[in-house]
């Protein structure tokens, strides 16, 4: 996995969970970040890293309809075209899903070879985790 930043979408996983939605009708684009939140969201004691790097991508798509919320996608970053309006639920299970890909047993957590990194990653994460935090 190549992985060049600390973003949401700063890696080849996200920038592929993105290419995903390309073309999708609104209703399959809502069940892709639906499932992806879902599986971090209540998997078991261990979050897988590419199910966290697509959770990570999805939460901060649904942070960024979030009015008020300051989380901006970059045209670069994000999906081509524009997402429909996603549902006001998926913000409660992107909240858990990025609690989840903070804990301990997340690989998300580990395999940074710079803590300098690592910290950051934390930092990008919690600025989703706000922006959801203020959503109801």
């Amino acid at each position: 996995m190549g992985t060049w930043g600390t973003g949401p979408f700063d890696s080849d996983l996200a920038a592929d969970f993105v290419e995903e939605l390309e073309g999708l009708s609104p209703e399959q684009i809502i069940d892709v970040m639906h499932r992806a939140l879902q599986r971090v969201a209540y998997s078991g004691t261990r979050v897988d890293g590419g199910d966290g790097v697509e959770a990570v991508a999805a939460a901060a798509l649904v942070a960024a309809q979030v009015p008020g919320s300051g989380i901006v996608i970059d045209p670069d970053d994000g999906p081509k075209e524009t997402l429909p309006q996603l549902p006001v639920s998926l913000r409660a299970l992107a909240r858990r899903a990025l609690h989840r890909v903070t804990e301990d047993g997340s690989e998300m957590t580990q395999g940074w070879v710079d803590s300098n990194d690592a910290i950051a990653w934390r930092q990008e994460v919690q600025l989703v985790r706000d922006a959801l935090d203020t959503s109801g």
